[in-house]
């Protein structure tokens, strides 16, 4: 299998953290990208032009981050990261779509600044940086209603909170968050989140 992925992008971070927490790095290749040079191989395989991109062994092509973290974890052995069943599947459900949710907002903030001055727009910017900060507010209880401590609630939440630091550190997500800012350190310790660390 391949992975086409961007270091920076928090969607492709989040399947190079499922695939290495499940012990998946030996079964396909990480082949890195920007998706903003429209590089052919990449669309070849996603017509979208996104990242990330997973190629299967017999040429299919799998994209949109929710659809390879979730092939992914029926891959391997390890306890899977979405409950099969029952409200702990819903929960964990939950958690994922804020923690991707929260990302969505903070890469249209981040792609609306790369806009010339008289092109962005204010109001949309003042909008999904709103939604980022609710989501911050609710973001500790919806982890502590997770079963365990590694469900693809916990990955989502913590790449999102990732990309916060990476692109948004003035929204300074830790203030008045203390117990978030504490689990995501501890949870941003892990080695597969070390080793997929964008900064």
């Amino acid at each position: 299998m391949q992975l086409f992925y961007s270091p920076t992008s928090p969607y492709a971070r989040k399947c190079r953290v499922i695939a290495r927490e499940r012990g998946l790095m030996g079964q396909f290749e990480e082949i890195p990208c920007n998706p903003m040079e429209d590089p052919p191989d990449l669309q070849a395989k996603n017509p979208l032009g996104k990242v990330p991109a997973l190629v299967l062994d017999d040429g299919t092509a799998l994209f949109d981050s929710p659809v390879i973290a979730e092939y992914l974890d029926c891959l391997g052995t390890a306890d899977r990261m979405i409950p099969a069943e029952g409200t702990a599947r819903f929960k964990v459900l939950t958690a994922a779509a804020l923690g991707q949710g929260m990302t969505d907002a903070a890469f249209n903030v981040t792609m609306e600044s790369r806009r010339s001055e008289g092109e962005r727009s204010p109001a949309a910017v003042a909008r999904w940086r709103a939604a980022i900060l609710r989501g911050l507010d609710h973001m500790t209880s919806h982890i502590q209603g997770l079963p365990g401590d590694l469900t693809m609630g916990h990955v989502a939440c913590a790449c999102a909170l990732g990309y916060l630091d990476l692109r948004h550190g003035d929204l300074g997500w830790r203030d008045g968050r203390g117990d978030l800012a504490d689990w995501f350190a501890a949870f941003d310790a892990r080695p597969a989140m070390r080793e997929t660390d964008p900064s």
